[in-house]
């Protein structure tokens, strides 16, 4: 079998093999290589962007085995009240159907060096801890997650779970045992785990606060669905002064634009490259990540770490801007 080499930044076709009910209102769906081609390598953590039929650009965390490179497997949970991306993924036929890929990139890594873990899933954030637990347990390192969801039936994956680590998953469906007892939950995990929390911002939130309170201050790493709306949780992002004027060089184009105060460098981006990819456009997503060749960024997303920030070799171009002169960027 042949390795597809990808660039990150580029889109690739990758073809539905198999789309699988795996709960209420969540399918899986198994993409590969049309030519049957080896497909690049990801860990833990990693999600790819999805172009829908409908032009859509949407996120989805890898939920199977890194192991396996002759296929990506992701799920998606239907929701009715969101912008039409999972409706059209489990309303279309897409068995059969090519679609354009990006990826896959990672902002949720697992850390090496954890004494212990603790993965604190919600609902459909039980796929990047999927391929979490299976990796700490292929490693023999000491970890347990506890899983919340509505009821049994609307919860993915829980035979998989329980084939990965049975004895190390804690299922806690609202309809029989009520919600998560998160004080039970931290207070029984020592204070050097790595806890690891992906599912709807209350949950996110409430593990935030217990989490701050006796555990070191990296200790947690989270993966949200959307930008968060509680005053004060999006300090991540630096304080964004006055937008000033800058001016951008893509590379491979060899095109050089203004960037005024008044445009975001997505806009002047796609004045050159209309067809450049983003989709939240507020800087939670990473879907407009891109290389910093030259320059340095001036970041106001939420998902790049303080250490992610300072190395300038990548940035959100959505909310992203310049403190310098002049950026460089790989496009």
């Amino acid at each position: 079998m042949t390795h597809l080499d990808i660039d990150p930044q580029r889109v690739y076709p990758l073809l539905v093999q198999q789309v699988t009910w795996e709960a209420e209102d969540v399918v899986s769906i198994r993409l590969i290589d049309p030519t049957g081609s080896e497909l690049p390598a990801w860990a833990p953590g990693a999600h790819l962007d999805l172009v829908l039929p409908s032009g859509k650009v949407r996120q989805y965390s890898l939920c199977g085995d890194p192991a396996d490179r002759s296929a990506y497997t992701v799920a998606v949970l239907r929701d009715e009240q969101g912008r039409g991306g999972s409706r059209e993924i489990h309303d279309g036929a897409l068995v059969g159907r090519t679609l354009s890929v990006r990826g896959p990139r990672n902002h949720f890594r697992l850390v090496d060096d954890a004494p212990s873990y603790l993965f604190v899933a919600g609902g459909i954030g039980i796929t990047p801890l999927l391929a979490m637990a299976r990796e700490v347990e292929r490693r023999g390192m000491r970890w347990r997650l506890v899983y919340g969801g509505r009821s049994r039936t609307s919860m993915a994956f829980l035979g998989e779970l329980d084939r990965i680590g049975s004895g190390k998953v804690e299922v806690v469906p609202q309809d029989v045992r009520g919600m998560l007892d998160l004080d039970t939950v931290l207070a029984d995990e020592p204070a050097g785990s790595a806890v690891y929390c992906c599912g709807p911002e209350g949950l996110i939130r409430a593990v935030e606060e217990r989490v701050d309170s006796r555990f070191a201050p990296d200790a947690l790493h989270v993966e949200r669905f959307g930008a968060s709306v509680v005053p004060g949780a999006v300090a991540a992002a630096p304080e964004r002064p006055e937008d000033t004027a800058f001016e951008v060089e893509l590379r491979r184009t060899g095109a050089v634009l203004d960037v005024p105060a008044d445009r975001t460098l997505l806009d002047v981006v796609r004045d050159s490259i209309p067809d450049f990819l983003s989709d939240c456009e507020e800087g939670f997503c990473g879907a407009c990540e891109v290389r910093v060749l030259e320059g340095e960024p001036d970041h106001h997303d939420l998902l790049l770490s303080d250490q992610e920030r300072a190395c300038g070799d990548r940035m959100m171009i959505c909310v992203g801007r310049s403190r310098s002169e002049r950026l460089v960027l790989d496009l």
